[in-house]
């Protein structure tokens, strides 16, 4: 009974790091992700993503351009890092298993689109979506994916690069019409 309530708010997500022989299967509560919760996620890894760098205090206190003192209130809850160090943090450490893990891939993409209602860049290459991205739309030879983390939407071309991304469903499908008019 309360799966058929919740079965449209959770995901069941699966990830195997052949590196460190890791299986891990999550039911991840499925919402669109806004600049609070971005920062809010940021804060709580913080501590997790120093740890997987082996960096101390001082050294990722140097790096994202706070104190010391700063950063340890931050690790314990007791301040944030604010938007500006959450996208610092998100591009520092784009790499990082635990950043991936929080923000459904390479969180470039999810910084743009929550700075910008509406991003376009100039075709960016992607790895096409083969982990945090679900198929949602195709028409002609774009595709438009939604990822099953942060529920952002974006439009890949036939070579798999990006045109826009945005949380705006509506302004992705007026764009994919318009990229495939223009197409003929």
């Amino acid at each position: 009974m309360y799966e058929d309530i919740f079965k449209n708010h959770f995901s069941l997500f699966t990830y195997v790091n052949k590196k460190c022989k890791i299986t891990l299967k999550v039911k991840i509560r499925v919402t669109i992700l806004n600049r609070s919760e971005f920062i809010t996620i940021l804060d709580n890894k913080l501590r997790l993503i120093r740890n997987e760098k082996d960096f101390t205090q001082d050294k990722m206190a140097e790096i994202i351009g706070v104190s010391k003192k700063t950063l340890v209130q931050i690790e314990k809850g007791r301040s944030s890092l604010g938007w500006t160090g959450a996208v610092v943090v998100a591009v520092l450490f784009k790499d990082s298993d635990i950043i991936q893990m929080a923000l459904g891939g390479n969180p470039h993409d999810l910084v743009l689109s929550l700075a910008f209602n509406n991003y376009e860049d100039n075709y960016e290459p992607t790895l096409g979506g083969k982990v945090w991205w679900k198929n949602t739309e195709q028409q002609g030879n774009y595709i438009v994916q939604q990822n099953i983390i942060s529920q952002h939407y974006r439009i890949l071309d036939q070579q798999d690069r990006r045109v826009c991304s945005s949380f705006d469903l509506a302004y992705i499908r007026k764009r994919l019409t318009e990229l495939c008019e223009r197409e003929g």
